[in-house]
This record gives C-alpha cells, sequence and structure tokens, in this order.
C-alpha cells in the first residue's frame, strides 16, 4: 500500500510540475510573439471574438473609405459652385452697368464677350472632376455634362450618384447642375446658360429695347437662378455636414474596435511579463518541493 501511495504521490507531483512547466512555456512564447494564440485550439472564444472584431474592423475602413471618397466629391461640387456663383455676380455686374446708360455699340459688344466668357467659365465650372469622376454628371460619372463652345446641351444624367456610409445609409453626392443650367438658349429654359445666353444677344442688339429687357426680364432670370444655385449650394454642404459628421464617429468607432481587438489578440506585456515572473518563481519552487517530496517516497520505498 505505501508503494502505492508513493507512486500515486509522485505522479501527481510530475503532473503539477508540467502543468507548471507548460504556464511559463505558455506565457514565455507570448512574450516572445506578442500574440495571445495563434490557433483556436488555444483559445477558441477569445479567435471566434477576434474574428467578429476583425470582420467589424473591414466593414468600418470601407465605409470610412466611402465617406473620404463622398467628401472630396463635395468639396469638389463646392468649389465649382462657388465658382459659378462668382460668375453670376460678375454677369449681374456686367448686365448692370450696361442697363445704367452705355449705349456704345463697341462697349456693348466688349460687355457681350465678358458675358460669353462667363458662359465658358461656367461650363468649365460644371464640368469639374474629383478622382477621374465628374461630379455633376449624375451617374454617367465618365461624361463630361458640358462640352465648351455654343453647343449648351447637357450631356449627364442627373440621377444621384450614391454611397454608403454605413448599414443601410447612404447619401446622395453632387447636384442635378441641369435644374440650374438648363441646356441654352435654343432649349428657351430659362436656366442659367439660356439666361446668359439671352444678355450676350441682347448686348450686341444693343437697342433701347433690348437693353429694356436686359434690366428687367434677364435681371429677373438671374435672380431666379440665383437662388437655384443658393439651393443646391445649401443641399451640398448639408451632405457635406453629414459626411463630417460619420467621418468622426467611423473615426472613433474604429478606434474602439482595433483597442478591442488587441485586447483580445495582443499580450499586454507589462501584466505578462509580471506574471511570467510569478510564474517562474512557483515552478521553481514547484520543481523544488517536487524534487524534495520524490526524495522522501524514494527513500520510503527503499525502507
Amino acid at each position: 500500500m505505501e508503494r502505492i501511495a508513493s507512486a500515486t504521490v509522485s505522479a501527481a507531483i510530475l503532473a503539477d510540475i508540467t502543468r507548471s512547466f507548460e504556464v511559463v512555456q505558455r506565457t514565455g512564447e507570448q512574450l516572445a510573439s506578442g500574440r495571445l494564440f495563434d490557433e483556436p485550439s488555444q483559445n477558441p472564444q477569445g479567435m471566434a471574438r477576434a474574428d467578429e472584431l476583425q470582420s467589424s474592423l473591414g466593414g468600418l475602413e470601407e465605409y470610412a473609405a466611402n465617406v473620404s471618397h463622398g467628401l472630396g466629391f463635395e468639396r469638389a461640387a463646392a468649389g465649382a459652385l462657388s465658382s459659378i456663383s462668382a460668375a453670376v455676380q460678375k454677369a449681374r455686374q456686367v448686365i448692370t452697368q450696361a442697363g445704367s446708360g452705355v449705349d456704345n455699340k463697341q462697349q456693348l459688344a466688349s460687355l457681350a464677350e465678358v458675358v460669353e466668357g462667363l458662359i465658358e467659365q461656367v461650363k468649365v465650372e460644371a464640368d469639374t472632376q474629383f478622382g477621374g469622376q465628374y461630379v455633376f454628371a449624375g451617374t454617367a460619372i465618365t461624361t463630361a455634362p458640358y462640352s465648351t463652345g455654343s453647343e449648351d446641351t447637357y450631356h449627364g444624367n442627373g440621377e444621384a450618384v450614391e454611397v454608403t456610409i454605413g448599414k443601410g445609409i447612404t447619401v446622395p453626392l453632387g447636384a442635378n447642375i441641369e435644374a440650374l443650367l438648363g441646356n441654352g438658349a435654343a432649349a428657351g429654359d430659362g436656366k442659367l446658360l439660356d439666361v446668359l445666353r439671352t444678355a450676350a444677344a441682347l448686348l450686341r442688339e444693343g437697342t433701347p429695347e433690348a437693353l429694356e429687357r436686359l434690366r428687367t426680364a434677364t435681371l429677373e432670370g438671374l435672380n431666379t437662378n440665383e437662388a437655384t444655385l443658393v439651393d443646391i449650394q445649401t443641399h451640398i454642404g448639408l451632405v457635406t455636414a453629414q459626411l463630417e459628421h460619420t467621418e468622426a464617429a467611423l473615426e472613433a468607432l474604429r478606434d474602439d474596435t482595433q483597442r478591442a481587438l488587441a485586447e483580445t489578440t495582443e499580450v499586454n506585456f507589462p501584466r505578462a511579463a509580471s506574471e511570467y515572473a510569478g510564474q517562474q518563481v512557483a515552478y521553481e519552487a514547484a520543481m523544488k518541493t517536487g524534487a524534495q517530496l520524490i526524495q522522501l517516497s524514494l527513500l520510503d520505498f527503499l525502507h
């Protein structure tokens, strides 16, 4: 019976020493690799949690990329609209000047050239691109909305480009520039290009009747289109503000997710080093105690 007891004690001691060694070895490996586990079998729950967090992080990165693109798109559109607004103000000055007693044909022709230059400037701004995409072409992002020269037809489709910035959340980018610029004098739609083409023609005509129309109907049309421009700028501003807010929220959520992933998979070196030192002490103590007990058991066995 004593021999059986001695064998049992020895086996238990060796098992304890083995477990203690495995703990020390595992902690040492973690300190060396910086990772809490490398295989699912080492921590099934931790691995599942890490996979979940990694998947969430991938989705957040995709949303963040979409938001970044959307912000660039909207800011490019806002810059173009600001330039169009400046062109409208310049056209207003020219028309006001012409309607304030200028009756010299040469001067009126020069003012007409200024207006025609503003028309080209407006169309160039309408053809603004971001990342190789025309921001005012609708979903026809590879098609220039307007051509330079006398032809003023809109070549986009006016459909909103949408970008996903969250689960089930999309925002429209750009704006329907045709609602502002229209299709020129040939269309007679009263939009900005039509008004400016008409203004240039009236300036070249230069008759009292033409100048009267310039002072009244043309300025009224300019006012109407300027209101449309302000509406579009407001829309772009609201979308930009939403994107900026989302960008900040995604950044915070991404930081939290990265932190949780690190806590799940990466070693906390100060804590692990302290545990490792304690485990080594415990292991050495177990070895010493085990050696003494096994020696005593062996002596008992021999006697």
